[in-house]
């Protein structure tokens, strides 16, 4: 009867019969997001206490229920390791033992679950495997180490196959592509977003809106994923930083690339023959015996995600081979040198040399057209040549270095790239990080006046009779959402106060000497991270951030600051996050009202040798996970000490308490105890 009726008449019908009942209807894994347009109708309010569940992996779905419902949202979270651990061995074991693990099995159990990562549906498909099986670790050590191919053919896991299978199939067809970008890592890599998505633009996955920038709607891209539960992100100070896939997720992936040729992977030693017309070649072993047989010429995409091997006859093939190769990841490899006909690359987007030993671009580089993005962060790139400046479609220049094995440099450990003057020919860059202004003085920060579309900017050895221009430029970036400005020497006053207040600015980052804060600072309503270093202010700078409504995270840092207290008074810093304080040598007071920073989950103190007592303000942060102490006096440490400590009070709920002491001049040089909230120290 009811498969007969047309959607109004099954309307009427259901209303008509939960009319004046007090019902519970379940809906189970909704795909649709418009799901609530759909049943609005057909389910009356009739104020009885009736409830609707849905369980959904969307978050979309949830969104859209809020526009009809009134709408409790509850996510799911992954199982605690105990948890995992309990309900893996009460299925493994539900057969025999009682439930518990024998001791012989239990490393080879608790390698299992970590593979599934704390996913129930996983764990429940891999325990109820694992119950048919001998209970020997001969039998187990087979399981775990082929359970790729067991997703393949064996009926316990043949459902959770099909649901992550689902979980692809069901995307839209824009995102399938990038999902798939995944399998290219290798299992558990967990990639930096910026990354993926540079690469996913560069391979063309993204569609172009009107007034939308490709990495905005990658961006939307990626949150679409993480929304469906596919993707999993660590997540810092609001942004994601770094994603990666479930294993077994990442093992449907590799059977869906394989099957359409989307990328070849070669994850060991005894997988060295490419074969046929795959687009894509990734390659996590030694590169040696993959190049004897490998043919470059068909690939679109190479990335190297291995030291081993011979980077230098991989660059000289692709440069006479691989004329269509669009994306070359090799960060991280023992690349040395570049051929001098890498322009030869020439539909090349994207080139990541990020952390390898590269000294020099040739010239040839101004020939690459088409390119995107160049990433050379922590090479030994110093000076980029004068060709770089005809790359019109660059949109992303990085050139950041860094030194944690030398003496602490008064300026941190962060330097940048020479480049020549004829920068402004850039006018499509987005990210620009970090360049060495002195070389090419005032007039080559006149030039920056027309990168206008700069999201992200970063300048070292920044001079007094640099302010002007600097100013002016940065009032023409209207986008700018990252600056970071280093002057040339601690002793260096910078004058900033002309700067107009960049509207979409979240992210500052000041390291000179300031004859006083930026009036245009606390006008930054978009504003969540600063960091002021060197600054050398005599008033608290304090009074002028605590307005900020949506500051997450304050770093305060080498003198900053040249009186004696820091004073967080009652009602600012609503939203702070994370607080750092570091080598402040006037600072012997840190005062925080009752009622101050009740959002602070991280808090870090590190050589501030007056400061002698705990703030006593911290015992009412109960959202603090953890305090890092590192270099503070003796009697300082001492006060909160479990045992003795007057102060430990103060500190006791923290979760976890880092006390660390340098013994060398490297910036790792140091030995670490913990303070455990429950079991004391450590």
């Amino acid at each position: 009867m009811l498969h007969k009726m047309d959607d109004k008449s099954l309307i009427l019908q259901v209303r008509q019969y939960l009319k004046h009942k007090k019902y519970l209807i379940f809906f189970d894994d909704v795909w649709q997001e418009d799901f609530s347009d759909q049943i609005e109708f057909a389910i009356p309010n009739n104020n009885k206490g009736c409830r609707i569940i849905i369980t959904t992996r969307m978050m979309q779905v949830a969104d859209f229920f809020k526009k009809s419902f009134l709408v409790h949202v509850h996510n799911l979270q992954l199982l605690t390791p105990n948890k995992a651990w309990e309900l893996f061995c009460k299925k493994a074991f539900r057969f025999e033992l009682g439930g518990h693990c024998p001791p012989e099995l239990k490393f080879m159990s608790k390698e299992i679950v970590r593979k599934c990562k704390q996913l129930p549906l996983a764990i429940v498909a891999v325990s109820g495997l694992l119950s048919t099986k001998a209970k020997t670790v001969t039998e187990w050590k087979m399981v775990s180490q082929n359970l790729n191919l067991e997703l393949g053919r064996n009926a316990h896991l043949s459902s959770l196959t099909k649901i992550l299978s689902l979980s692809y199939d069901s995307l839209p067809y824009y995102l399938k592509p990038c999902i798939l970008y995944f399998g290219i890592y290798p299992q558990d890599y967990s990639v930096n977003n910026k990354r993926l998505t540079r690469q996913w633009i560069a391979e063309g996955f993204i569609k172009c809106y009107e007034r939308r920038t490709p990495e905005e709607v990658a961006e939307e891209y990626l949150s679409e994923l993480i929304h469906r539960s596919l993707v999993q992100v660590s997540i810092v100070e609001g942004k994601v930083q770094t994603c990666q896939v479930h294993d077994l997720f990442w093992e449907v992936l590799i059977r869906k690339m394989k099957d359409l040729s989307f990328c070849h992977c070669v994850h060991d030693d005894g997988e060295s023959i490419v074969v046929g017309s795959t687009r894509r070649l990734s390659i996590s072993t030694n590169l040696n015996n993959v190049l004897k047989s490998t043919n470059n010429s068909h690939f679109r995409a190479i990335h190297v995600l291995e030291k081993g091997g011979s980077l230098e006859n991989l660059m000289g093939k692709l440069c006479s081979q691989s004329s269509i190769l669009k994306v070359l990841d090799i960060q991280g490899t023992s690349l040395n040198h570049i051929p001098k006909n890498l322009g030869s690359l020439f539909h090349l987007r994207y080139i990541n040399l990020s952390y390898t030993n590269v000294q020099t671009l040739p010239k040839s580089v101004g020939e690459l057209q088409n390119l995107e993005t160049l990433d050379l962060r922590e090479t030994l790139v110093h000076e980029l040549p004068h060709e770089i400046n005809k790359l019109e479609k660059l949109r992303n220049l990085l050139v950041r270095h860094s030194n944690y094995k030398g003496n602490y440099s008064l300026l941190g450990y962060t330097t940048g790239v020479r480049m020549q003057k004829g920068i402004k020919i850039l006018t499509s860059l987005q990210n620009l990080y970090h360049v060495e202004v002195d070389h090419g003085g005032v007039d080559l920060i006149q030039e920056m006046k027309m990168l206008r579309q700069l999201r992200r900017l970063g300048l070292s050895q920044v001079r007094r009779e640099h302010g002007n221009a600097l100013c002016a430029a940065v009032a023409e970036m209207k986008h700018l959402e990252y600056l970071n400005i280093s002057a040339i020497s601690e002793d260096e006053i910078i004058d900033l106060n002309c700067i107009s207040s960049p509207p979409q600015l979240l992210r500052l980052h000041l390291k000179a000497r300031l004859q006083k804060l930026p009036d245009w600072i606390p006008e930054l309503e978009c504003l969540v991270k600063v960091r002021l270093s060197f600054s050398m202010l005599n008033y608290d700078p304090l009074q002028s951030l605590k307005n900020l409504p949506n500051l997450v995270s304050l770093c305060l840092w080498d003198n900053c600051y040249d009186g004696e207290i820091f004073h967080f008074q009652n009602g600012g810093f609503l939203k702070l996050m994370t607080l750092n304080l570091r080598c402040l040598y006037k600072v012997n007071s840190v005062v925080i009202d009752n009622g101050t920073l009740l959002s602070l989950e991280h808090l870090t103190l590190e050589k501030i040798p007056q400061l002698k007592a705990v703030p006593s303000g911290i015992k009412l942060m109960h959202k603090l996970k953890d305090i890092h102490v590192t270099d503070m006096p003796a009697e300082f440490v001492e006060s909160f000490d479990p045992d003795k400590g007057q102060d430990y009070s103060i500190i006791k709920h923290v979760p976890l308490v880092f006390v660390r002491h340098s013994h060398g001049p490297n910036l790792f040089d140091y030995d670490i105890r913990t303070i455990h909230s429950s079991s004391k120290e450590s």
